[in-house]
């Protein structure tokens, strides 16, 4: 058989369903022969956006394939590899690559060395022989330890060389639990504070771990805040819920961190960036987290513990029993009460505001009462929509929400949307984006139509880049630089999506009552459809839940 065939045989045998791809890429065909499906895209950076949303959304026991072509294929393809790195999410990633010997002639695109920077392994397959070794290699990698994308790229002439047979075995993922006595040093610490925070990143999703964080934190009656990416991660709608604290986040999240003596990480990185609640100095911090490049790296640690978040609570919860130390189950349950209520208060007008253009505050809010949020899956695009939905939007269950934040590149919702689509088909997908952002994915919305993934994109169309005019404003007021234009409804209708256009309050829940329900007929999700837009005229919105 043919190197191509040989990887599409193991792609299939590792439980791949779908290949994000572009033509042209030898893969590609020889999946279609096996029943393997191709989502091919009108940009290469949607297509792995599409692979990055189906292993997040999956928490990797799906993980995202994607392929493209030699030279501009790969280039282009660059960001969404750079956004899966950056925020921690794995994929494989097979770009073709010149034939051997032309790899490093100039101005030949080197795939495999370019890409090293953002991969957790990028190679190059040289030989047919190779092909096994290194996918199991690859795949390993992929279910072990810290998520990130591979990169292996295949030479043309290699696509085409024969291969007797492949022996492989299915790759498996590579877990530990904690070190005990760090395991009983955290609980000692954490037992013995007055007021502790438990700090939860997406490592806890990843882990599958939300069962147990739930019973951790209930044992020991703690405060739970999560980072944008692990939004979801806990109930929001739990007593002990404080919200989400990212370049925005809830009044409940500032003020328990200000008066927390213990900071409490599970499955977080601790990174210093501006998409992240700051950790107020002078606190003892608690470090669990299964990438051991973080520990230390911004946050000084107390106290870390190196291993798979899901292993390490249950460690924790027996430590917790077994010292036999006072809990405080329902201590700070009143507090978090009167903390979010007075927050809630504070933004009540604007959540609820009657304004023309419409406010997209007021959006959100209505929005949120009409799904059924236990059968919905919502992901923000970057900049206002994303600060404006984060800490409003109240998850209820894993993975309801997709957070990302750590690269911002506008556009990604979309990806992210179809691709969380198609590995939970049974549930609602909403993508939350602004007419920036559109303008950098929005042709892929044909995609969405021709492969029949109804999603529901929600835009909020204010005719201009929000929050710019810090940046540019003697460029905005002499050359309207920030300024756009454009109906996009009409494009989505003419690229075969279904379309709502809402410029009045009296419309706004009609319409997203009327594409719910062409999403949900009966109150049930479809597993395959035409997706829907809903293009709403708002206000620009300055205002962010920003407490820190």
């Amino acid at each position: 058989m043919k190197t191509s065939t040989a990887i599409a045989n193991i792609l299939k045998k590792e439980g791949t369903r779908y290949l994000f791809s572009f033509p042209v890429n030898p893969v590609l065909e020889e999946c279609a022969k096996i029943d393997v499906r191709p989502i091919v895209t009108r940009t290469e950076r949607t297509l792995v956006n599409i692979a990055d949303g189906y292993s997040r959304v999956s928490n990797g026991r799906l993980l995202g394939v994607a392929a493209v072509q030699q030279g501009p294929g790969s280039e282009n393809a660059y960001p969404g590899v750079a956004q899966a790195f950056a925020d921690g999410s794995p994929l494989l990633f097979l770009p073709g690559g010149h034939a051997r010997g032309r790899s490093e002639i100039v101005p030949n695109f080197d795939g495999a060395h370019n890409y090293r920077g953002i991969a957790k392994w990028s190679a190059c397959i040289h030989a047919p022989e190779h092909v096994g070794p290194m996918i199991r290699r690859a795949f390993t990698l992929l279910r072990s330890g810290r998520p990130a994308p591979v990169v292996l790229e295949v030479p043309a002439d290699v696509f085409d060389e024969e291969i007797e047979s492949v022996d492989y075995t299915l790759a498996r993922g590579i877990k530990s639990g904690g070190n005990p006595d760090d395991v009983r040093a955290a609980a000692r610490l954490l037992l013995t504070a007055k007021r502790p925070v438990l700090h939860v990143g997406q490592g806890v999703l990843w882990a599958e771990a939300c069962d147990e964080l739930r019973e951790f934190a209930e044992l020991v009656g703690a405060p739970v805040m999560t980072t944008l990416a692990g939004k979801s991660a806990f109930p929001e709608n739990h007593p002990l819920s404080i919200g989400t604290g990212g370049y925005s986040g809830t009044g409940m999240v500032d003020h328990f961190l200000r008066q927390a003596d213990v900071v409490f990480g599970i499955g977080c990185s601790f990174t210093s960036t501006l998409f992240a609640a700051p950790v107020p100095a002078g606190k003892s911090v608690v470090h669990i987290t299964n990438n051991e490049a973080d520990v230390n790296k911004d946050i000084e640690s107390d106290q870390a513990i190196l291993g798979d978040a899901k292993l390490v609570l249950r460690q924790l919860i027996d430590e917790v029993k077994q010292q036999g130390v006072a809990t405080r189950p329902d201590l700070f349950h009143a507090e978090i009460k009167a903390s979010k209520d007075a927050w809630l208060k504070e933004w009540m007008p604007k959540l609820t505001s009657d304004e023309t253009p419409i406010n997209p505050y007021r959006v959100i809010h209505e929005l949120m009462q009409l799904v059924n949020r236990r059968r919905t899956i919502i992901t923000h695009d970057s900049g206002n929509p994303r600060d404006q939905l984060a800490p409003f939007w109240e998850t209820l269950i894993p993975r309801g929400y997709i957070g990302w934040g750590k690269s911002t590149q506008l556009g990604s919702s979309l990806g992210f949307a179809l691709g969380a689509k198609l590995a939970a088909p049974d549930k609602l997908v909403i993508q939350f984006l602004g007419d920036t952002a559109l303008g950098m994915c929005g042709m892929d919305l044909e995609t969405a139509a021709r492969e029949r993934i109804p999603i529901l994109t929600v835009l909020i169309n204010n005719g201009l880049m929000g929050g710019y005019e810090r940046y540019i404003p003697i460029a905005s007021a002499k050359y309207r630089s920030r300024y756009l234009t454009g109906e996009y409804g009409k494009v989505a209708d003419g690229l075969g999506v279904a379309v709502e256009r809402v410029t009045q309050l009296s419309e706004l829940v009609p319409a997203l009552n009327r594409a719910i329900g062409l999403l949900c007929p009966g109150g049930i999700p479809s597993v395959e459809g035409q997706p829907v837009l809903v293009e709403i005229r708002t206000r620009e919105e300055p205002a962010i839940s920003k407490p820190w």
